[in-house]
């Protein structure tokens, strides 16, 4: 955005102000969903009453890239949608943030062939990996608040040349998988 440009660099009314920016942008991300696959259906259930992404300011799901500040590529992505996917990267607003759920995004998962590109991260930066095959809505709101984290501290990293860092962040499961509630095996009854 060009307000940073126009702030002067030492003051408290600067200091304060730009505090009062990065919680208004973190307060209000509004995600792109570029659902594919599987990770797609959990991306869907985030956003549902269960989980209710609405509480970290995030559930505006917008479909035009241009009103969109967060991508989220959920799933495998073809050759072929490759530039449609380049293109809406584009297109978004800056500062933008982006998010590989699943392993099929972040590595091309179980995928290893010539038509599925082989990890997002080649092709436009990635700010948080989300792993899973899919991924608990829980590991994608935790890494909706990791960017936040990033924002409200006003830690966008930048490059020589002014450009933005992608941030590279791994996240680690926060759960751990319960026993099935009946036994499951099979046998003679």
């Amino acid at each position: 955005m060009g307000l940073e440009s126009g702030l002067p660099v030492d003051g408290f009314l600067t200091t304060s102000l730009s505090r009062l920016v990065n919680w208004a942008r973190r307060s209000a991300v509004w995600p792109m969903p570029f659902a594919t696959a599987c990770c797609g259906i959990e991306l869907m259930a985030t956003a549902s009453s269960r989980f209710d992404l609405a509480r970290f300011g995030a559930e505006v799901f917008r479909f035009s890239p241009r009103q969109a500040d967060l991508l989220i590529v959920a799933g495998r992505v073809p050759v072929k949608i490759l530039p449609v996917l380049q293109r809406i990267y584009v297109q978004m607003c800056e500062p933008k943030w982006v998010i590989s759920m699943g392993a099929c995004a972040s590595t091309g998962g179980v995928f290893d062939t010539y038509a599925v590109v082989q990890g997002i991260d080649q092709y436009m930066p990635v700010d948080v990996y989300v792993p899973g095959c899919p991924p608990r809505p829980e590991m994608l709101i935790e890494g909706i608040m990791a960017i936040q984290r990033i924002i409200d501290e006003d830690g966008i990293p930048k490059s020589s040349e002014g450009r933005r860092v992608p941030l590279r962040l791994e996240l680690e499961p926060t759960y751990e998988p319960q026993a099935q509630p009946v036994d499951v095996s099979i046998g003679a009854t």
